[in-house]
């Protein structure tokens, strides 16, 4: 008996491999949950949507969008990194989640080096500094000498402890040498309300929710945060050109699965992922919202996740923020 038990679990340790193989090459069956780790209407979601209806195309099966926000995307991007390594669980890696939390949050729960399958890049995109009408300035110099004059009093939202816009905001006031009072919320839409509002003064946002504010009159743009002049606001300096020179701060948007999925389906989402970047919908989509396509290998990714967190991290140390 013991000798017809082991060698029934030999054979079926023997076809397994076999018929893992052949789940690999048949994927996907089924839908694909893409996970966005922040309430919609922001920068990651945006990219999510920008690249979902294509993919899903290539590949066969609907790419299914989640939006869980909470703690800096952190809180989403940990269950990205425990979910079954099948390929049918992906999410959105950004500049919050895998460059800043895993330092800002001593307890995110995740290795952005370690507890991922790095799929490829989406784009990068800069921000835009918005303020409400209300505030008296009308360039960066004017803002910064505004800030200078009344330290602390000047607040700014952002989408959440430890998004890219929180510390990227961190990042112009530590290099400006001002003094701002943030005040964090769970996503980009509840936070550009309250800005609209007049309640909160600054927000650095992301392109695509600030072009209609900006051209409806409801905020003022003053710059863009990237090395150059954005296609959206041709007419907007940088915050270089305006008087911190070599100031940069980019947000990069990529997808992830949790480690540990087969090369094969890291391989056909990353050429799916390739494939839609390279098509005129997708490319002309991410134009619009001033993001630059970034395609990627999936070993170009890992390094790139490599060098967000080198830089993040120091930024978070060099700052002395922390998750409130």
């Amino acid at each position: 008996m013991k000798r017809r038990t082991f060698i029934k679990g030999l054979s079926a340790t023997a076809l397994w491999p076999l018929a893992a193989r052949a789940q690999t090459a048949d994927y996907p069956t089924r839908p694909i949950t893409l996970i966005v780790p922040y309430a919609a209407g922001g920068g990651n979601d945006a990219m999510a949507r920008g690249v979902a209806v294509q993919m899903s195309k290539i590949l066969g099966q609907q790419i299914v969008i989640e939006n869980r926000g909470g703690a800096g995307g952190s809180i989403a991007t940990r269950q990205i990194a425990k979910a079954t390594p099948d390929g049918y669980t992906l999410g959105i890696g950004g500049t919050g989640t895998l460059g800043v939390a895993p330092t800002l949050y001593p307890d995110a729960g995740y290795d952005p080096r370690k507890d991922f399958s790095p799929i490829g890049l989406i784009a990068n995109s800069p921000l835009v500094i918005l303020v409400h009408p209300s505030v008296p300035a009308n360039n960066v110099g004017e803002l910064i000498a505004l800030a200078k004059a009344q330290p602390g009093k000047l607040n700014y939202a952002s989408a959440g402890n430890g998004s890219g816009i929180h510390l990227s905001t961190v990042l112009f006031a530590v290099t400006a040498g001002i003094e701002l009072t943030h005040i964090p919320y769970k996503g980009t839409g509840q936070a550009l309300t309250d800005v609209i509002g007049g309640h909160v003064k600054l927000y650095f946002s992301s392109p695509p929710p600030a072009i209609g504010l900006v051209k409806s009159g409801q905020l003022r743009a003053l710059a863009v945060t990237g090395a150059k002049r954005s296609p959206v606001f041709p007419d907007l300096p940088t915050v270089a050109e305006s008087g911190l020179p070599g100031f940069e701060a980019v947000l990069h948007y990529g997808i992830i699965g949790p480690a540990g999925m087969p090369r094969p389906i890291v391989d056909k989402l990353n050429a799916a992922l390739r494939e839609a970047l390279a098509s005129p919908e997708v490319s002309n989509r991410l134009a619009l919202e001033a993001a630059e396509p970034q395609p990627t290998t999936p070993e170009e990714y890992a390094a790139d996740i490599d060098r967000e967190d080198t830089l993040w991290s120091a930024i978070v140390k060099k700052s002395g923020a922390k998750a409130e």
